[in-house]
């Protein structure tokens, strides 16, 4: 029996000969759909299982937790992670480089099969780049054209914001501006830009624009693809599968080259695809590292005051941390309390939530659409694209890779972003299972080992100490390569210490 919509078979067909845009892993295994259901009972049957499974706490609407510290404490010892708060919002600025899918986006409702505009699927940074100066001029500084365009808070002009028109930002992919967050992050890489490309000019007082915007460009990438390898991979998944994916190896002829591990897993011919089992399921595990609220910073909201993610009581509430509107001084992001640096202290950095089945009840009351609306209930959402796309059971998967399925309880779905999920939490909730990580992993080496301006394919042997721009700082400890995490993204930025990080020395 299928379910749904099935009209993006003709995107991501089911033939091994198939190489485009879209593609499937696993093209060879049946589609999974709850048994014994029938068509017009699935709504119903996926809105059971996400509001009686999927909810961290059943029955309680996001602002009821808001007014309840204990419960708030509650909820801290039981579901939070060893994985920083920044990371979750650094995942979905990952996912915004490398896929155009606007249905992925947490506050968005679109129709699941309408993936018919895709980014090239590289770790390029054109989310902050877009189509370059030419191209898009809008997006630079139009009294230095190597560099980013910066905004302004209102009130506030000391504090950056993202440059903005009639509220709305002007960034090179607008998914970055969905909340206070992934927006301040977005930010601190177009100011680590403009870092870069001053020291460039100091190093290269002859070179013009154009030159000094690719040095600045290049270095930048780079720099993120490294980390998004070594930093954020390696916290999300086994750290078994991580190493295995991509491999540093010594040739017969002494030279060295990078090689693909999973390569069984994740096969391209021309170029890297984006494969369903990927961007419908297995990286949407980050929806469940959200939390309801975050502290943001002290000088503005103060230690001890948290704002919740979503507006999550009605209309909109304004100190939530919903985006698309211009940044608020109590929502800037002191970046020590969402990643670990040298000067967190006390209770930061905040964690993330736990890699499970239990989402955070802000994301059951999205408030999208009408009242009532099932697709305001984000764990609904994720279930029933799985189905309209045709995804295979976790179990399957799980076979097919010689990896034990789980054994799921009595009503629990085989859904494969539920099956990830649940994977993890028998995983103890800090990474992915086996089967989550061998899909991420051997996708994120893919494509970087898919890019021909990657790092691993213009110089191998190549890491961040290398880089005289990106050593050019007044910082000595970034000579370890183990150094150099998100929080050098930061360091960069250069952002002051009254609300929005700190002045690069006290990092």
């Amino acid at each position: 029996m299928a379910h749904g919509s099935r009209h993006f078979d003709v995107l991501a067909p089911r033939s091994k000969f198939y190489h485009g845009p879209f593609g499937r892993l696993c093209p060879d295994l049946d589609p999974w759909v709850p048994e014994g259901v029938a068509d017009c009972d699935l709504d119903k049957f996926l809105l059971d299982i996400a509001n009686d499974l999927m909810v961290e706490t059943p029955g309680k609407k996001p602002g009821e937790i808001a007014g309840d510290d204990q419960l708030r404490d509650d909820l801290e010892d039981q579901f939070a992670s060893n994985i920083p708060a920044g990371y979750t919002y650094f995942g979905q600025f990952i996912d915004h480089d490398i896929t155009f899918d606007p249905a992925s986006s947490l506050m968005r409702q679109n129709d699941p099969n309408g993936l018919v505009n895709f980014r090239t699927p590289r770790f390029d940074l054109d989310n902050v780049y877009g189509a370059g100066p030419d191209d898009q001029p809008y997006l630079y500084d139009q009294n230095d054209k190597a560099k980013m365009a910066i905004g302004k808070v209102k009130g506030n002009p000391d504090l950056p914001d993202l440059p903005r028109f009639q509220k709305r930002a002007l960034i090179g992919d607008m998914r970055n501006d969905e909340n206070s967050i992934v927006s301040q992050l977005q930010l601190a890489f177009l100011l680590a830009h403009n870092t870069l490309v001053d020291r460039a000019r100091k190093q290269h007082p002859s070179a013009n624009t154009g030159e000094l915007f690719d040095m600045a460009r290049k270095s930048l990438r780079w720099l993120y693809q490294y980390i998004v390898w070594n930093d954020f991979v390696r916290r999300i998944a086994v750290d078994e599968v991580q190493k295995c994916a991509l491999q540093l190896v010594d040739t017969c002829d002494g030279r060295k080259k990078w090689e693909c591990g999973l390569d069984d897993v994740f096969k391209w011919k021309h170029q890297p695809f984006m494969p369903v089992e990927f961007s419908v399921a297995a990286y949407r595990f980050g929806h469940s590292m959200v939390r309801n609220e975050y502290q943001t910073n002290n000088p503005f909201r103060g230690f001890g005051q948290f704002a919740p993610i979503f507006d999550n009581t009605g209309p909109a509430d304004p100190d939530d941390l919903r985006g698309f509107r211009p940044m608020k001084p109590e929502n800037s992001v002191q970046w020590d309390w969402f990643l670990p640096m040298t000067c967190s202290r006390g209770p930061f950095p905040q964690m993330a939530r736990k890699v499970d089945t239990k989402l955070a009840n802000s994301l059951a009351f999205l408030h999208e659409g009408p009242a009532g609306d099932a697709m305001n209930v984000l764990a609904f959402r994720n279930l029933k694209r799985g189905i309209s796309f045709g995804l295979p059971s976790g179990t399957s998967i799980a076979k097919k890779y010689c990896l034990k399925p789980l054994k799921l309880k009595k009503g629990e779905p085989d859904s494969l972003w539920y099956y990830i999920l649940r994977e993890a939490q028998g995983n103890g909730g800090n990474t992915m299972g086996r089967v989550g990580s061998t899909i991420v992993c051997a996708v994120f080496a893919g494509l970087l080992k898919g890019d021909p301006k990657s790092w691993l394919n213009i110089d191998p042997c190549w890491t961040p100490k290398d880089d005289p721009l990106l050593n050019a700082g007044k910082r000595k400890d970034n000579r370890d390569d183990k150094a150099w995490t998100l929080a050098s993204i930061i360091r960069l930025a250069n952002v002051k210490a009254d609300g929005v990080g700190f002045d690069a020395p006290n990092l």
